[in-house]
C-alpha cells in the first residue's frame, strides 16, 4: 500500500515525540532506582544521574532483615485486596442502578452522591464516627469510609449507560432476572471498566496511609506505607542530629529506596489490566 509523503512526516514526527515522552517519563523512575542503590556521598554530592554511585544495598538489607517491614507489607496486600473487592461490587451495583434512566428517584440518588463530592464532614467528625462506631484498630477504619468513589461511579455510570438495551431486553424476555442479566451479559461487557476501576481504587488503597495513621495505634497494624513514612521521619531526624556513616547512608537514599519497594508490585500488575484500556470489548457486540 503506497503511503504518502505526508503520511510518513506525520509518522517520523509521531515516532519522535512518543520516544521524547517515554524518555521524560522513565528517567524520573531510572534516577530514583539509581539512587536506591547508590551511597550517601555520591546522593549528596549529586553525582547520582542514570547510574548507581557507590553501589550499596544497606537500606534494602536494613528494611528487609526488620519483620516488622514484613509484617507491614502483608497488611497491605490484605488490606488493598478486601477495599479493592468491597469497592468494586459496592460501585459495580450502585453504578447499575444509576444507569437505569426508567429508576424512579434516581436523580435524587445520583445527586447524594454527587453532593459529597464537594461536601464532607471534615477530619474531626469522621474520627469520632470512626471512634464511635468500634472501627478504630481494625481494617474497617480504612476500607468503609473509602468503599465507594463517586468519579469512579460516575465512570461506571456512564459506561453501563453506553450498553446496548437490545442485549438486556433479549435477556429478560428470555427469562433472565435482573441479577442474572447483570452477572451474565453486562460485567462479560464491562471488562475493560471493570479492569480500570480495579486499578484505580487498587493503587488508591495501596498508597493510602493517613487513614491507618489516624486510626491504628499499634505498629503491627500499620500497612507499609506507614512503616515507610515513620522510617522517613527516623531517617532525617537521624541526618539532623548527625549518625555514623551507616545511618547518613540509609538516611540518604531511604526515601529512593521507599518508592521502588512501594510501587513493585502496582508495576508488576499493570501489564495485566493494560490491555483493557485500548481493547474495544464492545466491538460487533450488536448488528443490525
Amino acid at each position: 500500500m503506497h503511503t504518502s509523503r505526508g503520511q510518513r512526516v506525520f509518522r517520523v514526527v509521531n515516532g519522535v515525540v512518543l520516544t521524547l515522552v517515554v524518555i521524560v517519563t522513565l528517567y524520573p523512575f531510572v534516577n530514583i532506582v539509581a539512587r536506591s542503590l547508590s551511597d550517601e556521598y555520591a546522593i549528596r554530592s549529586g553525582q547520582v544521574n542514570l547510574i548507581p554511585r557507590g553501589f550499596t544495598l544497606k537500606t534494602y538489607e536494613y528494611m528487609i532483615s526488620d519483620p516488622t517491614f514484613w509484617t507491614n507489607y502483608r497488611n497491605t496486600v490484605v488490606y488493598t485486596v478486601v477495599a479493592t473487592v468491597i469497592a468494586m461490587v459496592m460501585t459495580t451495583c450502585y453504578a447499575y442502578v444509576l444507569s437505569k434512566r426508567h429508576l424512579k428517584g434516581r436523580t435524587a440518588l445520583i445527586g447524594i452522591a454527587v453532593f459529597t463530592m464537594f461536601f464532607s464532614g471534615g477530619l474531626i467528625p469522621n474520627y469520632v464516627l470512626i471512634t464511635s462506631l468500634g472501627l478504630k484498630d481494625s481494617i474497617w477504619a480504612i476500607v468503609l469510609p473509602n468503599a465507594v468513589n463517586v468519579f469512579n461511579l460516575l465512570i461506571m455510570k456512564t459506561f453501563f449507560e453506553g450498553l446496548p438495551v437490545e442485549l438486556e431486553e433479549a435477556a429478560a424476555i428470555d427469562g433472565m432476572s435482573t441479577y442474572g442479566i447483570l452477572l451474565r451479559i453486562v460485567l462479560p461487557l464491562s471488562k475493560a471498566v471493570i479492569a480500570t476501576m480495579t486499578l484505580f481504587y487498587a493503587v488508591a488503597f495501596w498508597n493510602s496511609w493517613f487513614a491507618a495513621f489516624l486510626y491504628m495505634s499499634q505498629a503491627d497494624l500499620f500497612p507499609v506505607t506507614v512503616y515507610l513514612r515513620n522510617l522517613i521521619a527516623g531517617a532525617t531526624t537521624a541526618t539532623s542530629i548527625g549518625a555514623d556513616a551507616g545511618d547518613l547512608t540509609v538516611a540518604a537514599n531511604i526515601k529512593a529506596v521507599t518508592i521502588v519497594l512501594t510501587i513493585l508490585p502496582i508495576i508488576g500488575i499493570y501489564p495485566f489490566v493494560q490491555r483493557y484500556f485500548v481493547r474495544g470489548v464492545m466491538l460487533g457486540a450488536v448488528k443490525g
